[in-house]
């Protein structure tokens, strides 16, 4: 409710005369004191005139981004609407050396009608084991999903992922899903990593479902003769899986929006995505970084020049507001 400044001076002068405790006056006026005191501090310094409602000054942000910085955001999510604000904000540093926040282009592109809701909805699974890796190539999830090619039937897509990054080493598509097509798939594995020709002390352990590929003796006479270590999730409880589940989900809300009529052309579309996936798509669990970037060990250098973006930014920022209200 908005008072007058007579009403004002009135319930000051009430408060002042009265017999009770000024909470209790303002409690029985229900005149928050936080309110009232504001009123008082302007009466005493500057008197009655002062109760009277004014319109205040627009506030100046200095935070507040730039037209043409407002600009270039909107353009490239035209560009690239498949992004969310926060990719959006991250390609934008890393593309244009000038910061801007989620928030920001969250604010924006909703100003603009540019926010829409998701046609899908992600599989949620736990965010980290009980004992999460620390490093690449300890610990390698894999697993089977399936893929129709039109007059060709269902093929079956075994991946390898790297737990600790999320790169993906190695993938293959198959017309079955036996322990030679896993194993073929982690001789891939093996090869990318370079674990092949390499050494170590540790192999990296080997993390699947319950399938019947994954349970074969043939399997584990595979991994013993590489040095692989091998857990296997709890039954019907894929989110032990949750790294590569979730990736064959985000693969699919893809790949499906096409027909394949050929397995070659679904190996391509495959590869295309894998490649952006591994890339070029900010992990926000990843600090919004790439597997690649964690993988190759460039995430440290990655992340320093991002702050130093953000420090240079905000304080040009200032110093335009200085300038400005100067």
């Amino acid at each position: 409710m908005r008072y007058s400044a007579a009403e004002k001076l009135e319930i000051i002068r009430l408060v002042e005369q009265s017999s009770l405790s000024v909470r209790r006056t303002l409690a029985q006026l229900g005149i928050p004191r936080s309110t009232f005191y504001l009123w008082y501090e302007r009466y005493q310094a500057r008197g009655a005139g002062a109760l009277e409602d004014g319109q205040s000054a627009p506030r100046r942000v200095w935070n507040k981004l730039p037209v043409p910085v407002a600009e270039a955001v909107v353009e490239l999510a035209l560009k690239q609407p498949e992004l969310s604000p926060r990719e959006l904000a991250t390609m934008f540093v890393d593309q244009q050396q000038y910061f801007v926040s989620e928030a920001s282009v969250y604010r924006l592109l909703k100003a603009h009608d540019l926010i829409t809701s998701p046609a899908f909805i992600l599989l949620k699974a736990a965010d980290h084991f009980a004992q999460p890796t620390t490093a690449i190539n300890q610990l390698w999830q894999t697993d089977f999903t399936y893929l129709r090619v039109i007059g060709w039937g269902w093929f079956y897509l075994s991946t390898v992922l790297d737990d600790f990054s999320r790169y993906i080493l190695a993938w293959k598509l198959c017309s079955s899903m036996t322990a030679t097509d896993v194993a073929d798939t982690l001789t891939l594995a093996l090869r990318s990593s370079g674990l092949e020709r390499v050494r170590v002390r540790h192999r990296p352990r080997l993390l699947s479902d319950n399938g019947p590929s994954y349970l074969s003796g043939q399997l584990a006479s595979w991994l013993a003769e590489h040095a692989m270590a091998h857990t296997r999730g709890k039954p019907y409880h894929p989110m032990t899986q949750g790294k590569i589940e979730r990736y064959h989900r985000s693969l699919k809300n893809q790949i499906l929006l096409e027909n394949y009529y050929l397995p070659g052309q679904l190996e391509t579309r495959l590869a295309e995505f894998v490649d952006y996936y591994n890339t070029r798509r900010y992990h926000e669990s990843l600090n919004n970084l790439t597997p690649a970037d964690i993988y190759f060990g460039r995430a440290q250098t990655i992340l320093s020049r991002r702050y130093t973006i953000k420090r240079k930014t905000l304080e040009l920022r200032r110093q335009l507001h200085h300038q400005a209200v100067a």
